[in-house]
């Protein structure tokens, strides 16, 4: 009688190679050509990346990262990129991670906003954008609903979230009062109601992919641990960074000069992108359109369905206000305004990753210590709630301009309409990917635009 066969034992998988700052480079610079489908797509991709084929840093490590990104101002998934490679390589590792997954992005927009500005009024590119502008709509609708479906979680979070709407709808508040109106009552609730602000972030690890390089009980090295002499090195290196610049700029063109406020207000805007880069979008739109005059509201619609087109955090689309900005007022002149436009879209970039850098890299180990406290949990939980009421604002806007172009004494722009709702069909009903959605609306918009 034959004896049965024992099961051959799963093969283990070794731990993978040590991965020089070489290897990294060429992998962080493939992931920012890569990086299509907003933050959640993008975190998809890295998790996808270096979580499950490559192993660099497991999956309890991942997530912990990315709860630290959550609670930072800035968009996280350019911030968790930062974060891996600066856990990898150092500070120089955390640079180059950041910075390749936003450089693409930036080249790519300052030509395709060259592009909208130099050839926007032909036939063909027209129409494009007839049936982009009410795919944008519908985009930014979703991304009030993916928000308020996960931050909402009681009566009081949406008691704000409305408070929010009402206020900046009605009263039209200023963006910044009303995140710091709701830090205000975040604290205070964190205190006295903090079941109502209690957050159980991310879900916990479960997915096993074998041994990684940074694995669940890696120690954290040297460079990753709190220090105050680091950080405020890396402190002052930062404003060190900002201040040059923005010398530069004002001894040029005077604190008044378009170049100079664009840092400043960009500035402003780098620190008051809590909840993502739709939660900032009217703050932009505020300054950039009603404020400062850059862009027109057309413009500004245009621009973010460029903006969704394109790989790399959607704020980005501050590089194409900058371009549009600067280009239309000739900063530098008729004759040299691509220049001017490309100059300013690399300074607005500038002056808006810069921050997101310095959280990372100087303020990182001390965030993350107090990530499970209340007292620092609970404000940001009521900031996100407050956002979802300022981007269903921002919805109101972009609806009110696409289908009501010339006011509504004019009368409904019903082609536009029935594009909206197609496009809210194809991402609420069949989850359609944004890149399809913009597309089939541009073909749409296209079709409409040539048989007027």
């Amino acid at each position: 009688m034959t004896r049965p066969l024992k099961p051959e034992p799963e093969e283990e998988l070794s731990t993978p190679a040590p991965v020089s700052l070489r290897t990294a480079f060429w992998f962080w610079l493939k992931l920012g050509f890569i990086s299509f489908g907003g933050p959640a797509g993008q975190i998809s991709i890295m998790h996808q990346e270096l979580v499950e084929r490559r192993r660099w840093i497991s999956e309890r490590r991942f997530l912990h990262a990315l709860n630290y990104c959550m609670v930072l101002p800035g968009p996280e998934a350019q911030q968790l990129a930062t974060y891996i490679g600066w856990l990898m390589h150092r500070t120089k590792g955390g640079v180059i991670a950041g910075a390749l997954f936003v450089l693409p992005s930036l080249f790519i927009l300052i030509a395709l906003s060259w592009l909208y500005i130099a050839f926007g009024e032909l036939p063909v590119v027209a129409g494009f954008f007839y049936g982009i502008k009410p795919a944008v709509t519908a985009i930014v609708l979703q991304a009030a609903h993916r928000i308020g479906s996960r931050a909402l979680k009681n009566n009081g979070l949406w008691a704000i979230a409305a408070a929010s709407f009402t206020a900046v709808f009605a009263i039209n508040v200023p963006f910044p009062l009303i995140v710091l109106a709701a830090a205000l009552v975040g604290y205070l609730g964190g205190r006295w109601v903090p079941e109502m602000f209690r957050d159980g972030g991310h879900a916990a690890a479960n997915a096993s992919f074998g041994p990684a390089l940074i694995d669940d009980h890696t120690p954290p090295p040297d460079h990753a641990r709190f220090t105050w002499l680091r950080f405020t090195y890396l402190g002052a290196a930062g404003v060190v960074l900002w201040v040059l610049p923005m010398a530069v700029l004002t001894a040029l063109f005077g604190w008044e000069g378009t170049l100079t406020q664009m840092g400043w207000f960009f500035t402003k805007a780098a620190l008051l992108t809590f909840g993502g880069a739709y939660a900032v979008l009217p703050y932009v739109y505020q300054g950039a359109v009603s404020h400062y005059g850059w862009l027109t509201p057309t413009q500004m619609i245009d621009g973010l369905a460029l903006g969704e087109t394109t790989p790399g955090p959607l704020i980005m689309v501050v590089a194409y206000v900058g371009f549009v900005g600067a280009y239309v007022l000739h900063v530098f002149g008729p004759e040299q305004a691509f220049v001017a436009g490309a100059v300013a879209a690399a300074l607005v970039t500038w002056f808006t990753f810069l921050p997101s850098f310095l959280f990372i890299l100087a303020g990182g180990p001390l965030v993350e210590s107090t990530h499970n406290e209340l007292s620092f949990t609970a404000p940001l939980t009521a900031i996100t709630a407050a956002v979802v009421g300022v981007i269903l604002n921002l919805a109101c806007f972009f609806g009110y301009h696409v289908l009501w172009p010339n006011g509504f004494s004019a009368g409904l722009e019903w082609p536009s309409l029935l594009i909206a709702i197609g496009a809210a069909v194809a991402l609420f009903r069949f989850k359609r990917g944004v890149i399809t959605v913009l597309l089939g609306c541009a073909a749409a918009g296209l079709c409409v635009h040539l048989l007027r």
